[in-house]
C-alpha cells in the first residue's frame, strides 16, 4: 500500500492496497487530495494472501491449480483464496477418501465446492492403502515392529500426495498445499504426503487464524440461496460444519488434532512468542502461565519450543509461500538442521 506521509510523520494520503493505483497528492492543498482507508486486519491478510497467490502462480506460467479437498477447514481457506485469485475455472478440488473419513467431512466438501463453483473429482485411496498395508506388513514384522505407528497414517498422505502430484504432471496444473503456520512449526505434517506440492498459500497463517479468516470470508460472502418455496435461506460460503467441527486429519479412528497437539489458542501464543517475538521458553512461560501448575504449564512450552526447533528439517523441504506476519520460517528465522546447544 503506497502512502504519503508528512514531515511529523502522519499519513496523509494513501493508495489502494494490494492493487495497481494511482494517487495524485496536491502539496499545496493537502486536504483536497484523495486518499482511501486502510483495510481492517483481516481484510488485509487475506487481500495478501490472494495476491500473494496470483502473483505466484501466473508469474510462473500456471494456468491452473489443484487442491486435496478433506472437508476440513484449512483446505476450505485455500480454495477460497485460490478461488478469488484466479476464478473458479482455474481451480480443481480433489478428494481422497480413506477408510477413516467421515461422510459428513465428504460432503463438507462438496457443498464448499459448489458454494465456490469449482470442479471435483473424486478418488477414493481405500484399495492402495490396502494393498500397501499388506506389501508392508512382512517387511515390518521383520523389521520386529508388530504395533500400529504413525507409519500408517504416513502412508495415507502419502499416497494422497503422489495421487496429486500424479494428476499436476499429467495436466500441468499447480498443487497448492493446506498446511498452516501452527501444523509446519511442530512438524505435524508429512514429507512427500500434505506437504507435497509447488506453494504453501497458508504456510504463515496460524490456526487460531485460519478460523478467523474463515469467519470474516464468511461475514463477507454470505448470500441467499432459495427452496423450492422461493423462501430464501442464508448460505456461508465456508460450510458451517467445516468451522464448528474439532480439526482432525483423519488418518485413524475418531482422530483430533487435540490428540497430539496442545489447544490451538494455547499453541499458537506460544509459536507466536518463541518464533515472532524471540522469547526464550522461560519467559513464555511467565507471561502465559498455560497450564494448571508450573510444572506442568513451563514443561508444555518447553516440548513446544523443542518441536519447533527439532521439525526445521521438515520445513527445509516445504515448498515456498507467502509471509503475512514479522517473521515467517524459512528466509526469516533458520536453524541449523543438525545441531546440539546442550
Amino acid at each position: 500500500g503506497s502512502m504519503i506521509i508528512n514531515h511529523s510523520g502522519r499519513v496523509v494520503a494513501r493508495a489502494h492496497q494490494f492493487e495497481e493505483d494511482l494517487l495524485i497528492f496536491d502539496t499545496d492543498n493537502p486536504k483536497s487530495s484523495p486518499s482511501n482507508p486502510k483495510l481492517d486486519h483481516l481484510e488485509e491478510i487475506y487481500t495478501a494472501l490472494v495476491l500473494g497467490t496470483k502473483d505466484y502462480v501466473q508469474k510462473t506460467g500456471f494456468k491452473n491449480v489443484l487442491i486435496g479437498l478433506s472437508g476440513g477447514i484449512d483446505s476450505a481457506l485455500v480454495a477460497a483464496i485460490a478461488v478469488d485469485a484466479l476464478g473458479p475455472q482455474a481451480v480443481t478440488g480433489i478428494l481422497m477418501p480413506s477408510r477413516y473419513s467421515s461422510e459428513g467431512s465428504l460432503l463438507d466438501a462438496e457443498a464448499l465446492a459448489a458454494n465456490l463453483g469449482i470442479h471435483i473429482w473424486t478418488i477414493p485411496i481405500i484399495a492402495p492403502h490396502q494393498d500397501l498395508a499388506v506389501l508392508l506388513a512382512s517387511a515390518y514384522q521383520s523389521l520386529g515392529y508388530r504395533d500400529k505407528t504413525n507409519a500408517d497414517e504416513n502412508v495415507q498422505a502419502r499416497i494422497r500426495g503422489l495421487i496429486l502430484m500424479a494428476l499436476s504432471n499429467q495436466s500441468g496444473s499447480l498443487v497448492l498445499t493446506t498446511g498452516n503456520k501452527s501444523e509446519m512449526a511442530m512438524g505435524y505434517a508429512t514429507l512427500y504426503g500434505d506437504m507435497a506440492g509447488g506453494f504453501a498459500v497458508i504456510k504463515d497463517v496460524p490456526k487460531t487464524l485460519v478460523f478467523k479468516l474463515c469467519g470474516w470470508l464468511n461475514e463477507r460472502d454470505t448470500y441467499d440461496q432459495y427452496m423450492p418455496e422461493d423462501i430464501p435461506r442464508k448460505i456461508e460460503v465456508i460450510p458451517r460444519a467445516i468451522i464448528d467441527k474439532p480439526p482432525s486429519a483423519e488418518l485413524r479412528p475418531d482422530q483430533k488434532d487435540s490428540d497430539t497437539l496442545p489447544e490451538y489458542d494455547v499453541l499458537d501464543q506460544i509459536i507466536h512468542r518463541y518464533v515472532n517475538l524471540d522469547q526464550s521458553p522461560m519467559e513464555i512461560w511467565a507471561e502465559m502461565q498455560p497450564g494448571e501448575s508450573e510444572a506442568n504449564g513451563s514443561g508444555l512450552v518447553l516440548s513446544v519450543c523443542r518441536a519447533i526447533d527439532r521439525n526445521e528439517y521438515k520445513r527445509r523441504q516445504a515448498p515456498p509461500g507467502i509471509r503475512i506476519s514479522a517473521k515467517a520460517f524459512g528466509r526469516d528465522r533458520r536453524l541449523p538442521i543438525s545441531k546440539r546447544f546442550a
